[in-house]
């Protein structure tokens, strides 16, 4: 069974992850829809891009059930202008925040916080065809777990 740490370190790396991949399609760089986690420690996870909040993003992240843990939805509405914005879990707050940089038309960079705190960095790269994302991402404490996802395209 997961441990309550490592259940915050994936729901943020997947936040992270989240807010990096819309950051690309509001400057109409990775188009709104579905992207699939395929890495191992991710698969299964699948995230939804749709427009909101005055031309930001909505990203909805469907997390099934692993190791003991029920399935669940994590869901970030950004503006996409790099200030904090919650992460919430099953439509409550979680005390997480994600502040999201895009650095060009195929790179990007978050911060995650957890109660004001960064708690992980992320680098996202996009493909140039526009069809897979990697993410590396490295927790901020004391072990600085890094964590590599790869996203593609549904």
């Amino acid at each position: 069974m997961r441990s309550h740490a490592a259940k915050q370190s994936f729901i943020i790396v997947v936040a992270i992850t989240a807010s990096l991949l819309s950051a690309g399609a509001a400057h109409a760089q990775i188009p709104i829809g579905t992207w699939a986690r395929t890495d191992a420690e991710g698969k299964g996870v699948v995230m939804t891009v749709t427009t909101c909040c005055n031309g930001g993003l909505r990203l909805v992240y469907k997390v099934p059930p692993n190791q003991g843990q029920p399935a669940m939805t994590l869901t970030v509405d950004s503006p996409m202008d790099g200030t904090d914005v919650p992460a919430l879990v099953n439509g409550k707050p979680t005390g997480e925040t994600m502040a999201i940089k895009r650095l060009d038309e195929r790179h990007y960079t978050g911060v995650v916080k957890m109660k004001g705190q960064a708690f992980s960095t992320s680098n996202a790269t996009v493909s140039a065809d526009q069809k897979t994302i990697t993410v590396e991402s490295v927790s901020q404490d004391r072990v600085r777990q890094k964590i590599t996802e790869t996203w593609v395209r549904q």
